[in-house]
């Protein structure tokens, strides 16, 4: 292959708007609810779709597909019943010596059992037994003499993480029972009429797990092939393998956007710590010489999460606090307020008024003063921050800002 453009950090920082509206506009009940996030939430899914009496209509048509997938990786000696189990959640496979030695719970997600045969499953983002113990989960499942498969449910197989026993088990990926799911229920006309609700949520499970977020029309897939045209990484259209240069591709934006969330969040941090200390030094007195009521007392840096990029500017004489906002801050701020700034630049410092009444903002500007020039460092004569300030106190106060800080 041909060796990609020097400048990888230009090409995430250009494709990043096609690629966030991707995710941002292309709905999945998944994404709004935030399920399939915690395994816990991902089991009782699965578990559902194995139950042969689940409200999702399927009767045991779901669970014959696993045990199919399942018997397809283990020799034929050990195949597996395709059917006709009983489905448990969160079962602790300690043998009784274990809990009289007072061992630890060792909880399997997922038990699916018969007088003969059972499947123990452990259900993670990785193929990973993250702790639990494959002999016991075996043993659990062989109780009685039955025939049991040991079975990583997982959303990535990633053979170098399994380990202690693990690499024994049998690993099946949700993109591969979705699939089969999904290949099932559209060959069964009858069902899906009958089951529209239930057709609906496995398409959005199959969406969301197996295909992810897709670009939002030909017009964001056009500006992603522009980008990587003036990017200069339109080579990569013609390297083969084709799977091979599509995941080269991914890896090394992944890897250079990580690189650049991380350093972002310094620069934010370091942003902060600039305008706190200019604000302690400079701005308090610029603002108290010109003030004789509702003086600057005190300079403080309390919030946290979605607040957390402001400088809050505690005032006298019970008059409102001003905040110096700026980045993810400034962005929440701005969607609250009554009246939004129309085309906000949020490369710049922004200047909010606390409303006395809600808690929340009375007014919100933009201020002359740059991101980049807070790092450089603002020289003591530079009165654009005092200027603000000073205008968004003195305005008259007209609507409340929405919701408490």
């Amino acid at each position: 292959m041909n060796k990609p453009p020097t400048d990888i950090d230009n090409l995430v920082t250009t494709l990043l708007p096609s690629l966030s509206k991707s995710l941002s506009e292309n709905f999945n009940i998944f994404r709004v609810m935030h399920q399939g996030t915690h395994e816990k939430q991902l089991s009782n899914i699965f578990a559902w779709l194995l139950t042969v009496d689940g409200t999702h209509g399927l009767e045991d048509k779901f669970q014959q597909t696993f045990i199919t997938r399942v018997n397809g990786r283990v020799h034929s000696d050990n195949h597996l019943p395709p059917t006709g189990y009983r489905v448990v959640q969160e079962v602790d496979t300690r043998t009784g010596e274990d809990i009289d030695g007072d061992e630890s719970m060792d909880i399997a997600d997922i038990f699916l059992w018969r007088s003969d045969a059972a499947l123990v499953i452990e259900n993670y983002g990785t193929s990973d037994g993250h702790g639990h113990s494959y002999h016991r989960y075996l043993a659990h499942g062989t109780a009685r003499g039955r025939a049991a498969v040991v079975v990583l449910l997982c959303h990535r197989h990633e053979a170098h993480l399994q380990k202690d026993g693990w690499e024994l088990a049998t690993v099946v990926t949700y993109s591969e029972v979705l699939s089969d799911l999904k290949a099932q229920v559209e060959s069964d006309s009858a069902w899906r009429r009958e089951h529209p609700e239930q057709l609906f949520f496995i398409n959005q499970m199959y969406q969301h797990f197996v295909k992810g977020p897709e670009a939002v029309n030909v017009t964001d897939q056009v500006s992603f092939i522009k980008s990587m045209c003036e990017t200069g990484e339109s080579a990569r259209y013609g390297y083969r393998p084709r799977d091979r240069a599509n995941q080269e591709f991914a890896d090394l934006v992944a890897e250079h956007a990580r690189k650049q969330f991380e350093e972002s969040r310094l620069t934010l941090a370091k942003v902060k710590d600039r305008l706190r200390s200019f604000a302690r030094s400079v701005l308090v007195e610029q603002v108290n010489s010109v003030l004789e009521y509702g003086r600057i007392e005190k300079i403080v840096t309390r919030f946290v999460g979605q607040w957390e990029w402001c400088v809050e500017l505690q005032r006298a004489d019970s008059q409102p606090t001003i905040f110096l906002e700026f980045g993810p801050t400034a962005v929440v701020e701005n969607a609250r307020a009554e009246e939004a700034i129309a085309d906000p630049d949020y490369s710049q410092v922004f200047v909010t008024l606390r409303d006395p009444e809600t808690d929340g903002i009375a007014r919100i500007a933009q201020t002359e003063v740059s991101l980049a020039e807070v790092i450089a460092g603002v020289t003591r004569d530079d009165s654009r921050l005092r200027d603000a300030v000073l205008s968004i106190e003195r305005r008259p106060t007209c609507q409340a800002g929405a919701g408490p800080r």
